[in-house]
């Protein structure tokens, strides 16, 4: 075979190898009637330009998250768990394509998730951005079969897994509309200069009760409106510090309804009242001890039928809480800071209000 031949040979083959790959890059590359969407297009990169998200669970509760400058809140305004939506943002900026799945498969999970999923919608300043379906775990539970939607409304008829870089589990819990699970732990976050007056009043056991007035220069200290001798003022500043961090440990998940109405009507074991500089209307606690069918041994060894760890706490937006004694009582028991407050106690009454003074996991 001559050299010229061999030559026209190779190159019949190399024509004939480019066009099939153009052929199949064509066919890739092509939307078809069966893909009218990019089915890996979850991924918003610049999560700064999201400014509204909209969670709807399989039991279609909705939960709406807004940005609010720096920070987010609920379509209330109120503010929401910081950790969940970094958790939502670090999904969209790193979820990626992981596997697709066979015919038969995506059949059944694409008429499974239109009538049993998560729906997750994405506003881009201000604008519709995408819209996520979640559906099952990946068999492995490493990741999740989801269906993206586009900002025409165009949505991919191939479930696909997508998984989120760096992170090995599933992604569904992380989208939740529970507005339980949204709330912001927080109760007072306060600088001890912020505070104008702090009232502790005891419906039981008024001997324990005292109120703080803080006028800038000086602070006023009284139970029962009588003035305390002997206060300390570093005792007073060291008492109103303890403001800076107060958290709930958890929303209500064990009254129903019933039994919440019950426990608002109720009178509680001790009620605290704290107004800020600057405001008229004080922030009230209503705390309430929590029965328990097996009794407990206080720290004097008697048994009791009362939680001796926590408590339930009604809030000024009458949502139930769970706290803790070990965070609330550096705030009401006023004799730690005040002796002369003990002073007035009846004298065979020499026990604590609570013993609880370790922490609770």
């Amino acid at each position: 075979m001559s050299k010229r031949t061999k030559r026209i040979i190779y190159l019949f083959i190399g024509l004939v190898t480019l066009a099939v790959l153009s052929y199949f890059t064509f066919r890739i590359l092509k939307p078809t009637e069966e893909q009218p969407f990019d089915a890996l297009s979850f991924a918003i990169e610049d999560t700064n330009s999201i400014n509204k998200i909209v969670i709807t669970d399989a039991y279609s509760r909705t939960f709406e998250l807004n940005r609010s400058g720096e920070s987010w809140v609920d379509k209330n305004g109120q503010c929401v768990n910081k950790e969940g939506v970094h958790n939502i943002l670090e999904a969209v900026a790193k979820i990626q394509f992981k596997a697709y799945l066979n015919e038969k498969a995506e059949k059944k999970f694409y008429d499974l998730m239109m009538t049993n999923h998560i729906k997750v919608d994405f506003y881009q300043n201000g604008n519709f951005s995408k819209r996520w379906y979640i559906g099952p775990n990946a068999q492995d539970h490493n990741g999740q079969i989801m269906v993206v939607e586009g900002p025409n409304k165009e949505k991919s008829k191939k479930p696909v897994i997508m998984s989120i870089r760096g992170i090995f589990g599933i992604i569904e819990p992380r989208f939740f509309a529970d507005p339980r699970k949204w709330m912001c732990t927080g109760i007072f976050n306060l600088e001890s200069e912020k505070i104008s007056k702090v009232d502790v009043s005891f419906s039981e056991e008024n001997y324990r009760n005292f109120s703080i007035e803080n006028f800038g220069s000086n602070f006023s200290v009284k139970s029962k409106g009588i003035a305390l001798s002997a206060v300390d003022t570093s005792n007073v500043i060291r008492y109103l510090q303890k403001y800076k961090r107060v958290n709930f440990e958890s929303a209500n998940y064990e009254l129903n309804k019933v039994q919440c109405d019950s426990l608002l009507k109720a009178v509680p074991f001790c009620t605290l009242s704290l107004t800020e500089k600057g405001k008229q209307s004080p922030v009230v606690l209503k705390m309430h001890r929590i029965r328990v069918n097996e009794p407990q041994e206080n720290e004097f060894g008697e048994l009791v039928n009362m939680d001796m760890n926590k408590f339930w706490c009604v809030l000024p937006s009458k949502e139930i809480v769970k706290c803790q004694y070990f965070v609330f009582n550096h705030l009401i028991l006023g004799d730690v800071y005040f002796p002369a407050l003990s002073s007035q106690f009846p004298k065979q009454n020499i026990k604590k209000l609570v013993p609880s003074t370790k922490k609770t996991k």
